[in-house]
This record gives structure tokens, C-alpha cells and sequence, in this order.
């Protein structure tokens, strides 16, 4: 077992590496009120955790960004105040990035806040959406317009349960991946695009350290007043790709369009004079090569309803988080309907 840091001093969350299930045991066997939500695909492994771990009550859930929605939350948190949950309670999420985000706002506002802990199942959640304490649900279609930010106690990265996705789920952590590296590592990006892994294991030693990069960004600013902020990389475009795909009734993952939406950000920032020409050619090589899409299906004008409903706007702009190189990016606040990109 290994740790990593703390997310942040005053919630104290940590990130540990374990390699099975039953690693966990030590840490939360002494828990009196422990509650396990997991994603209802994953029965075998929350079979796992029920027999290691005093689980009280187990509740699963169907996955989906249909359901991750306010009348979900309600609903949990009902079933915790029916099983007798008290504010002494630890919730332990077992799933993807929307199970942990279900999970986490049902903890932040259950009697107005218990304890939670996540076992990220997914690449895409082991390295992001699982570290950080945002939970978030969506409204009217609209990507995490609901949430909070609470850490949660603890986060159990296991490549025991990598083995059970298919190519395309753990391909789509990928863009997450590739996008934290980018960021901060550009040698770990240059030799994660050089190796392009082919299977979910060989991918471990870049979604550890993707996610302590995650951390300690987190720890330096939890409530993403500053240096979080760039995180956000590919994150507005990919949750208007989200909402068009969702009205078009296309299959569409977080991931692939995170992947898209950083080829449409170095595409603006090449627009706006931030990146040198070629930027954006090369990302889409990258992308290509990790087996991600690059190519954007809708059009700006499909992009727009949820450009300009994105939460991180204000008077009428939104902060683009714009790349310029590797390691290097620039915030630029711009009205939606001002751009004029190219989206294919």
C-alpha cells in the first residue's frame, strides 16, 4: 500500500495505492456506520468489499448521465435515512466518476454533511474525477450544474478492478490523463503518447502520477480560485459536445469528448495568436495515436446553448482555459458567441 499526499491540509484527504480490494480492510474495518454505494455493474466486486468491509447497508445504482441528476441524490440520501444513517456515517462509493459524484453530494448535504470515501473504478475517475472533492449533477442536460466541493476521506486507487473494462471505458480515461501530464509533466505526456498503451495495466504508472498531480494542485487551491482553474483544459467544449450529443441521441463518452474538446481549445488558442501554429495538428496526432477522437461532429452553432449555460461563466463571457505549450497555458475570457472556429 502507498500513499500519496494529502489533498488538502485541512480535510485531510488521502490518496492511497492499494492492489486488491481486501487491502482496504485495515483502514475502515473499525467503521460503525459504513454504507456502500456502487455502480450496479459491479456487483461481483462490491460482493468483495461487503465480505472484507462491515457494510451496513448496500445500495446500487444504475450509471448513467440520465440518472445523475437531483432525484438520484434524493433518493440515496433517503435510503441512508431508512437504514438508520447518522451523522457518524461513512459513505464508501464504488464506480466511475458518477458514482462518486452522486455519492459525494449525497454525503456533502445528508444531515448536512457525513464522512465519504471513494474506490474509483475507472481510469477517467482514478485519475480525475474522483480526487479534488467536486461532486456535481446535471440539470435540464446541463453537465455538473449542481454540486459542491467537499473532500472526501479517502481515495482508493485499485488496479484489481482495471481488469474488468472494456477498451473503449479505459481508453476514455486516457484524455484525462494525457491532459493533467500535459499540463504539469511534459515528459511523462511526451513518453505516455511514445508508448500509447494498449492495456489498462501498462496505463497504471501514468494515472498514479496524473493523480498526485491532481492533488497537489487541489492542495494548493481546493476551491478553485486560482492554479485549479487550468484543469479545466477542454472541459467547456467537451460538456457542449456532451450536451449536443445528448440531444442528438449520440454515443458520446466524458472522455472522447475531453479529448475533442482540447483539439477545439489549442485550435482557439492557435485563433487567438496564444499558440504557434501546429499546436493543434499535433494534439490531434497525439490523440490519435492514444486512440482518441479528435474530430468535433456538431457545428459551433450546436456548440453554443451550452457554451453560454456553462457555470464557469460570468457577464456574458467564459473562461477559456487556452494551451500554448506543453506545461504552459493561458486563461482568456471570451463571449461564446463571438467565436467563429472551425470545428471539424
Amino acid at each position: 500500500m502507498e500513499e500519496s499526499i494529502f489533498i488538502s491540509r485541512e480535510e485531510r484527504c488521502r490518496i492511497l495505492s492499494v492492489d486488491h480490494l481486501a487491502d482496504i480492510a485495515p483502514l475502515l474495518g473499525g467503521e460503525s456506520e459504513l454504507f456502500l454505494v456502487y455502480d450496479d455493474k459491479l456487483g461481483p466486486a462490491a460482493g468483495e468489499i461487503i465480505k472484507a468491509l462491515p457494510v451496513r447497508g448496500a445500495i446500487g445504482l444504475e450509471a448513467s448521465e440520465q440518472g445523475k441528476n437531483l432525484e438520484t441524490v434524493a433518493a440515496l440520501c433517503r435510503q441512508l435515512m431508512e437504514a438508520g444513517a447518522s451523522r457518524n456515517a461513512l459513505l464508501l462509493a464504488l464506480g466511475g466518476g458518477t458514482i462518486t459524484d452522486i455519492a459525494g453530494f449525497a454525503a456533502a448535504i445528508y444531515k448536512r454533511g457525513i464522512r465519504c470515501a471513494f474506490i474509483p473504478t475507472t481510469v477517467l475517475s482514478m485519475a480525475d474525477a474522483a480526487i479534488g472533492g467536486k461532486n456535481g449533477v446535471n440539470l435540464d442536460g446541463y453537465k455538473n450544474m449542481l454540486g459542491t466541493i467537499v473532500q472526501p476521506q479517502q481515495v482508493f486507487i485499485c488496479p484489481e478492478v482495471l481488469g474488468t473494462l472494456p477498451p473503449r471505458e479505459w481508453k476514455c480515461g486516457l484524455a484525462e490523463v494525457a491532459k493533467t501530464l500535459f499540463l504539469a509533466d511534459a515528459p511523462a505526456y511526451a513518453a505516455l503518447v511514445g508508448e500509447a498503451p494498449e492495456m489498462p495495466s501498462a496505463l497504471l504508472p501514468f494515472v498514479l502520477k496524473a493523480a498526485a498531480i491532481k492533488a497537489g494542485i487541489v492542495r494548493e487551491d481546493p476551491f478553485e480560485k486560482g492554479a485549479r482553474i487550468k484543469l479545466n483544459l477542454g472541459h467547456s467544449f467537451a460538456h457542449a459536445i456532451e450536451h449536443a450529443a445528448a440531444e442528438e441521441g449520440d454515443d458520446i463518452s466524458h472522455g472522447e469528448a475531453v479529448a475533442i474538446g482540447i483539439i477545439l481549445a489549442a485550435k482557439l488558442s492557435e485563433a487567438q495568436g496564444i499558440a504557434s501554429e501546429g499546436l493543434a495538428q499535433r494534439l490531434e496526432a497525439d490523440f490519435t495515436r492514444l486512440g482518441l477522437p479528435t474530430a468535433c461532429p456538431y457545428g459551433m452553432q450546436q456548440l453554443l446553448p451550452a457554451l453560454r449555460n456553462d457555470k464557469k461563466g460570468q457577464d456574458g463571457k467564459l473562461r477559456y482555459v487556452l494551451p500554448e505549450a506543453p506545461g504552459k497555458v493561458v486563461l482568456k475570457n471570451l463571449n461564446p458567441d463571438d467565436l467563429h472556429l472551425d470545428t471539424e
